[in-house]
């Protein structure tokens, strides 16, 4: 459309392959500003391998990656990072002995570029303080800002995942999975502090429960062995006979 905006985050045509096994096959989607996004489908459907794509952890075979109208395709992961996206994994990577507002204050220095002198002088970082205390609150973790990663519920140790994201200042934030080991009566306090972050930021998100995809996301794309089978509204999807046959099934009633 001519004069509209970009999307922020955009694949045209995006291809992967591991010898004979095609995991990407022509991806072409788009996620506009403030979206948010629901990536679904079988297991092996391709799913993280895009996300993993996206973010520059695999080069494609083939296609292009724009965020915003920038081509990234042959850019580093942190080259992106530096661009806007950031990401969430499956199984979290923290540092167990400090606290979720040292973790943040830390991620934030380090995009400052001062992280090396963190450790020396930590009381002449009170702005970089200040904005870590923000995002766990924006999260509804700053109660347990000062307790030790390893002793914090394993919901808000997904928490203090997104807020170490958040900390990059992104405009695409990529969650693959974020309630992925979290117990089912602390997944829709998790989602319930995503839903109220920035609507400057984009998510995508990948998950498997459905009550929280169709709760959560504005569109969905299914994906069904490395390619994007349909895309549409949570109503849409959820009458959609393909996406019945294929995936949904009796996952999703009505």
């Amino acid at each position: 459309m001519t004069g509209a905006a970009p999307p922020v985050l955009a694949t045209r045509g995006l291809c992967k392959s591991f010898g004979s096994l095609v995991v990407a096959d022509g991806v072409d989607l788009e996620i506009p500003a403030g979206a948010r996004h629901a990536l679904i489908g079988p297991n092996g459907a391709g799913k993280t391998t895009l996300v993993n794509l996206v973010t520059g952890m695999l080069r494609p075979n083939g296609g292009q990656i724009f965020l915003g109208a920038e081509d990234v395709t042959a850019a580093a992961p942190e080259q992106r990072v530096g661009r806007g996206l950031a990401r969430t994994f499956q199984v979290n990577a923290l540092f167990p002995a400090l606290t979720a507002l040292e973790a943040v204050t830390l991620a934030i220095c380090e995009r400052n570029g001062v992280a090396r002198c963190w450790w020396r002088s930590i009381a002449g970082f009170t702005a970089e303080i200040d904005e870590a205390h923000a995002i766990l609150a924006s999260l509804s973790i700053a109660s347990v800002c000062h307790r030790p990663t390893r002793e914090l519920a394993y919901g808000h140790q997904r928490l203090l995942e997104i807020a170490l994201a958040l900390a990059s200042r992104p405009k695409v934030l990529l969650l693959d999975e974020p309630t992925a080991g979290v117990p089912r009566s602390e997944s829709a306090e998790l989602f319930e502090a995503i839903a109220g972050l920035s609507r400057d930021i984009a998510v995508l998100f990948i998950e498997h429960d459905m009550s929280i995809v169709f709760r959560f996301a504005s569109r969905i794309t299914v994906m069904v062995s490395g390619r994007i089978l349909v895309e549409g509204t949570p109503d849409e999807i959820a009458h959609d006979e393909q996406v019945r046959a294929v995936y949904l099934g009796s996952r999703h009633h009505g």
